[in-house]
């Protein structure tokens, strides 16, 4: 009801199995959001991937298995995808979330282990990104002392403010097939042009909390 979430693209889902790469906001609502949905929907669950420094705080760990969440190895994730399900990944991860700003750059740095699994697995990507995430959350505090400290242990969560009710919603692009020749390079080069494609088409930028809120109401009234 917060933001009156919807998705766009559904048709762009496969009935296999999948990697579904989406852009990591401040705080990731969009994609729990989107796991509910396409169960509701669909009747699928999708298998979540993500860093392992999240299970290490308080009462979490239970939220995350109860959706099908966690930090699996490789082979794991090659089995999951092997036995048909859909898995989801933001290669960004708490770097994209405590860095990332108005501007929606994807900050990924070096990682492509999803590219590498998908590869093996011989699966498609399906990319995803949620239009207005950082206007409905904003992380504060990328100064020095704050990122020091986050390269230094890789835990720490920048502060989050937000809650505003701005429309979101999750933009399903076209999926990237399986293609045995392509590298792990290249399709991560690929993957991010697809999501920046959809960033470009859906997300005004920079972003505004007062456009995506007038952008919710005039959504309303249509």
């Amino acid at each position: 009801l917060l933001h009156s979430y919807d998705i766009s693209g559904l048709e762009n889902l496969p009935n296999g199995p999948a990697i579904l790469v989406y852009y990591h906001g401040a705080f990731p609502i969009d994609y729990y959001l989107f796991l509910q949905k396409i169960y509701r929907l669909t009747g699928k669950f999708i298998y979540s991937v993500i860093d392992h420094v999240i299970f290490h705080f308080p009462g979490i760990s239970l939220f995350l298995s109860l959706h099908h969440t966690d930090h699996p190895t490789r082979e794991k994730c090659i089995n999951i995808l092997k036995q048909g399900h859909l898995m989801g990944v933001a290669p960004g991860g708490v770097r994209e979330q405590n860095y990332g700003n108005n501007y929606y750059k994807l900050i990924w740095g070096k990682r492509k282990g999803f590219a590498h699994i998908a590869i093996d697995a011989k699966v498609p990507v399906i990319p995803l990104f949620t239009q207005n995430i950082r206007e409905g959350y904003v992380s504060y505090g990328n100064i020095r002392p704050m990122r020091w400290l986050y390269e230094r242990n890789r835990w720490l969560i920048f502060p989050i403010y937000g809650l505003f009710p701005v429309k979101l919603i999750t933009h399903i692009g076209e999926q990237i097939p399986y293609d045995p020749n392509i590298t792990p390079e290249k399709l991560t080069e690929k993957t991010q042009r697809a999501i920046e494609a959809l960033r470009d088409k859906h997300q005004k930028i920079p972003g505004s909390v007062l456009h995506a809120l007038r952008q919710r109401f005039e959504t309303r009234k249509q």
